[in-house]
């Protein structure tokens, strides 16, 4: 069975940094392509970052830049590296996996950034 789960979540201040994990179990880690996404209240879920099995990154560009998407594939493991964050990053912070039989995403870990 497959199974994402977020970690790292928190309160932080404007211009500091966080790191989300994603743990993932039921599936071959190495072959598939990951995506962290965020949804902000009231607002639609949106994909933040995405990283390949071989490693390559994309980001969106409001936060190009400032995260940085890694992988350890030996960990079975993503994690999303969040520096100069601004208020405008609060929301839940997801992780997919996606393809053409399936979609699984994780429960999610919520980013909440204030002064």
């Amino acid at each position: 069975q497959v199974h994402l789960e977020e970690s790292g979540g928190g309160l932080v201040q404007p211009g500091g940094s966080l790191t989300l994990s994603c743990a993932g179990s039921g599936f071959y880690f190495p072959s598939y392509k990951l995506d962290w996404y965020r949804q902000a209240p009231g607002k639609a879920r949106e994909l933040v970052a995405s990283i390949t099995g071989g490693g390559d990154a994309e980001y969106s560009e409001s936060v190009e830049g400032r995260f940085t998407i890694s992988r350890d594939n030996a960990a079975s493991a993503v994690y999303l590296q969040m520096n100069s964050i601004k208020i405008e990053d609060t929301g839940v912070y997801y992780c997919r996996r996606r393809g053409p039989r399936f979609d699984d995403w994780g429960q999610g870990t919520q980013v909440t950034v204030s002064a």
